[in-house]
């Protein structure tokens, strides 16, 4: 039977258990999320203007067709007309080329070192992914 005259004991320690484990959590979560501060930044100088290089686009069809900057060039006699389209050219501008995944290892090879043999060293190969 239960006695009135006794006080009843408040058991303290499942409320502690729960909020030890929530601050573990935010402990661990807080550093995580990051604040981002909206800052005006000043207008940069417009005297100076950067010069950019244009790119040369190579791309070779599953017929060994080349299109170079969108001029059709025969695979077999790519390596002088590529020598003659780069005459003039700055040995810095990038070139990417770009190659049907049918086509032999020689012929994709062939390119590039007649590319990297012109003096452009900014050379690459391009894929879907």
């Amino acid at each position: 039977m239960y006695d009135y005259n006794q006080k009843p004991d408040l058991n303290i320690t499942p409320l502690v258990d729960v909020m030890l484990v929530l601050l573990a959590i935010m402990m661990v979560t807080v550093p995580v999320i990051e604040f981002e501060e909206p800052i005006n930044l000043p207008q940069g100088s417009k005297s100076k203007q950067v010069q950019t290089l244009k790119k040369i686009n190579i791309l070779i069809t599953k017929d060994r067709e080349v299109l170079l900057n969108k001029k059709k060039y025969d695979l077999n006699n790519f390596s002088d007309s590529f020598i003659l389209f780069s005459e003039n050219k700055n040995r810095k501008t990038p070139i990417y080329i770009r190659a049907d995944k049918t086509l032999i290892y020689d012929d994709i090879m062939y390119i590039l070192r007649t590319v990297k043999k012109s003096g452009f060293h900014k050379v690459s190969l391009v894929t879907n992914q």
